[in-house]
């Protein structure tokens, strides 16, 4: 890894698009652990759909609460990340495992997944270091 003092600063222009694409997603599971807490009547059926006892709505609400604020704090943000993607992950096969039309359905979770693994790859420096998306380099002998 390269020392702090070589890392180069976040311009605005990333920095305000890393938000938006970070803002969204985190309103978006916001919203939907909120709905799984007050378990609201199409988050019935959605339960009764996917086979799952409506009973585990407020489990899951909270499990993606917590991801979501562990990811919201900038120090741990990568660490919540992680445990969003697995959340996320959980989704998609819940959705796959019933037939579930790909691309605007089951596949969603992976579109919220590139929005906050995209937002907090162009405002992090140490993630950048760690997975760069370059050319590669050719070194001339």
């Amino acid at each position: 890894m390269q020392p702090a003092s070589a890392l180069s600063a976040v311009s605005k222009r990333r920095l305000w698009t890393a938000r938006v694409l970070s803002g969204v997603a985190i309103l978006f599971l916001l919203f939907d652990s909120i709905i799984h807490l007050i378990i609201i009547p199409p988050v019935v059926e959605s339960f009764k759909q996917l086979g799952y006892p409506v009973g585990l709505s407020v489990t899951l609400g909270v499990i993606e609460l917590v991801c979501l604020i562990i990811y919201m704090i900038p120090r741990a943000s990568i660490f919540g990340a992680v445990l969003l993607t697995g959340y996320l992950g959980g989704a998609v096969a819940t959705q796959l495992r019933i037939n579930a039309p790909l691309f605007s359905t089951a596949l969603f979770p992976i579109y919220v997944g590139i929005l906050i693994w995209g937002g907090l790859y162009l405002r992090d420096d140490l993630l950048r270091t760690l997975i760069p998306f370059q050319k590669e380099k050719i070194i001339n002998q």
